[in-house]
């Protein structure tokens, strides 16, 4: 049976900093500073999220501070003037669900071009914050953990029987006998899903039926 992959829960920030709507502008940066984190959940009710300051949303303060903006960025411009939390945030917010997966979580940040995702539950309440830095934590892996979940999850099978793996620096070798070569692309993808590989090669021979 394949082991279970980590969720988002496995490897949020469980205690994570937020600000309130009214949250002023010198002390979002001076908590970003301090926290060492480049976005903050905004928050307002019993903790629901509503919406995210980055920094990307600060910026443009300094960016507007002595040239007029373009008529294109009148929207960015509209943020310089913003003194407030509520005023400068991103809303909705982007967000994702604690058991959500690893590469759930990696997709949404990558497509919504974002650093860090409030963790939510079903109501919209605040759970932890995952970063880039969390979703890589699966790549410190121990090679022989992660040989040795190969072996179980995906070369158990009565078809694999003439097959080994080796696991250096994450990149995963498997070698001997493959009865199939069709076999082949679906081997690798499933050697690719298991968690903290890096890589897959193969060194592989036909499997010998002859008497």
């Amino acid at each position: 049976m394949p082991a279970p992959h980590h969720t988002v829960s496995d490897v949020m920030t469980h205690t994570a900093i937020a600000i309130g709507r009214d949250a002023p502008y010198k002390e979002i940066v001076a908590l970003m500073d301090e926290w060492k984190v480049s976005a903050l959940p905004v928050l307002e009710g019993e903790g629901r999220v509503v919406g995210v300051v980055s920094e990307a949303d600060l910026l443009p303060k300094e960016e507007f501070r002595s040239v007029e903006p373009r008529p294109e960025e009148f929207d960015e411009a509209a943020k310089a003037r913003a003194v407030r939390a509520g005023e400068l945030m991103s809303s909705p917010a982007v967000t994702v669900h604690p058991d959500a997966t690893l590469a759930e979580a990696a997709r949404i940040m990558a497509r919504r071009k974002v650093k860090r995702l409030p963790v939510v539950n079903e109501i919209g309440l605040l759970e932890g914050v995952v970063s880039r830095s969390d979703l890589l934590k699966v790549f410190l892996r121990d090679d022989a953990e992660i040989a040795a979940e190969i072996r179980r999850s995906v070369l158990g099978g009565p078809a694999l029987t003439g097959l080994d793996v080796t696991v250096t620096e994450g990149v995963a070798t498997l070698r001997g006998a493959l009865p199939d070569q069709a076999l082949i692309p679906l081997l690798v993808r499933a050697v690719r899903a298991v968690e903290g590989v890096v890589d897959v090669r193969m060194d592989l021979g036909a499997h010998d039926d002859a008497a």
